[in-house]
């Protein structure tokens, strides 16, 4: 019969080896957190309202909407790179 201490080490090295929802959010946040940083800058150059922003392999794309003078507003993608 295994005593108590060896099975609360073996559940610890199993809870550290499987992956949590909490380490998959903490990855996806730091994905969005290099896109988001890239969407601040092109909203600030452009002056727009950001519509979308997507990782896509080392760049970001977003898209911002540019409201024109008197004129129908218009859609801008930028590619950024991470």
């Amino acid at each position: 019969m295994a005593s108590p201490l060896s099975v609360a080490a073996l559940a610890a090295g199993l809870a550290l080896s499987s992956p949590s929802p909490e380490n998959s959010r903490n990855f996806i946040v730091r994905v969005a957190g290099d896109c988001s940083e890239a969407a601040q800058q092109v909203v600030e150059k452009t002056g727009g309202q950001l519509l979308s922003v997507q990782p896509s392999g080392d760049s970001c794309i977003i898209t911002v909407l540019v409201q024109g003078n008197g004129q129908r507003p218009r859609k801008v993608t930028v590619k950024v790179p991470m």
